[in-house]
Formats: C-alpha cells, sequence, structure tokens
C-alpha cells in the first residue's frame, strides 16, 4: 500500500522557514519523479515543485517560489522534502507531496504576523 505522510508545517511569521518532510511507503522512492501541491484556503490545487527519480538533478518550481523554495530528495530515507525560505501570507496553504495518483494527508503551512 502506498503511503505518503506529510510533516513540518506550522505558523511562522512572514520571511521565516520551514521545511516540510513527506515520508513515503509501499514503492520502490527512488525510481518515481515526486512533486509538491499546495492548497490555498478557498482555491484550487496549485503546483508547487517537481523533482525528477534517481539523483533528483532535475528540479523545476512555481514562479512564485522560485528562489525562495528548495526541493530535493533522500533515497535512503524514502523521504521528499520541500525547504521553504523567506515565506510569504500568500504561501499559507495545505501542502501535499505527490506520486503518480497517490497523495499524503497534507501539512497545513500559515504564514502570518
Amino acid at each position: 500500500e502506498v503511503q505518503l505522510v506529510e510533516s513540518g508545517g506550522g505558523l511562522v511569521q512572514p520571511g521565516g522557514p520551514l521545511l516540510l518532510s513527506c515520508a513515503a511507503s509501499g514503492f520502490t522512492f527512488s525510481i518515481y519523479s515526486m512533486m509538491w501541491v499546495r492548497q490555498a484556503p478557498g482555491k484550487g490545487l496549485e503546483w508547487v515543485s517537481g523533482i525528477s527519480n534517481g539523483n533528483g538533478i532535475s528540479r523545476t518550481y512555481a514562479d512564485s517560489v522560485k528562489g525562495r523554495f528548495t526541493i530535493y530528495r533522500d533515497n535512503a530515507k524514502n523521504t521528499l522534502y520541500l525547504q521553504m525560505n523567506n515565506l510569504k501570507p500568500e504561501d499559507t496553504a495545505v501542502y501535499y507531496c505527490n506520486v503518480d495518483q497517490y497523495w499524503g494527508q497534507g501539512t497545513q503551512v500559515t504564514v502570518s504576523s
């Protein structure tokens, strides 16, 4: 059974950092590309970032987060990460990791003073 469990969300002040994690199980993590997607209150899903399989050499970002967020993976730990820096109130959302048709339960990120 494929499982994706996000963690690391919380309340942070504007300009602060957060590190999100997504622990994966039930599939061969290293051979799949992965992505982060978010949903802000009252809005639809927004793709945030993606990383290629294997060593994750290919990484892509939405323009809204480029230069502030970094996606990376640790295949030995079957874990996907999203390092978020210089957070803005508009980054407030539930963040989900995704592989193929599978989704985690999400982790809430709230950016507010």
